[in-house]
């Protein structure tokens, strides 16, 4: 983690966000490890990355990804905030899906419904949906074309914590690697421990 003495309060509540990140629970399919965060964006950070696993395959990832908190007590004009969440998401899809026109509007209809379906709001938001297609060729021609997405976002959180914001996150990472939405109400069991 990154700060700077900062007059005021602002060190203490970023230290209860990033506690609070640090005890989160998310679907079990999800592995969260904290990792540097980067030091000049913004005076505090923190940073997560993400990976989704196949409970009965823990070695095969489905989805990456990279989940950074930023908090800038000064609230830069861009952010409308003082806080900031900056996202990076992949995941390999299905070969056909590399010519579907929509595959980018649906990418990120991913991310909004998720934050939706949480009840939470935010501002500020942009990002890209990239797809990336890998084709071989001579020595390498045997192998399949592959299809990777890419998510890009960020966004200033007006309505909910951080923690839930994470959440929501984590699940929209779900949804790329193919694991469909819990129903309402619905606790995962947690997967198998080694």
């Amino acid at each position: 983690m990154h700060t700077r003495t900062l007059p005021g309060n602002h060190g203490a509540v970023f230290a209860r966000t990033l506690s609070a990140l640090r005890d989160v629970r998310v679907r079990s399919e999800v592995r969260l490890t904290e990792v540097p965060a980067p030091t000049r964006i913004a005076p505090y950070a923190a940073a997560l990355t993400a990976d989704v696993i196949d409970v009965s395959d823990p070695e095969a990832d489905l989805a990456t990804g990279r989940f950074v908190v930023l908090h800038d007590p000064s609230g830069p004009e861009t952010w409308d905030g003082q806080w900031r969440i900056v996202t990076f998401a992949r995941a390999e899809l299905e070969a056909e899906l590399a010519g579907d026109p929509m595959l980018g509007a649906v990418g990120w209809s991913w991310l909004t419904e998720s934050v939706g379906a949480r009840d939470l709001t935010w501002t500020a938001e942009a990002g890209t949906v990239t797809r990336v297609v890998s084709e071989s060729f001579a020595g390498l021609a045997d192998r399949e074309a592959s299809v990777e997405m890419e998510i890009r976002a960020s966004w200033t959180p007006v309505q909910g914590e951080i923690v839930d914001h994470l959440r929501a996150w984590a699940d929209m990472l779900c949804t790329i690697a193919g694991i469909p939405p819990l129903p309402d109400g619905v606790v995962p069991l947690p997967g198998q421990r080694r």
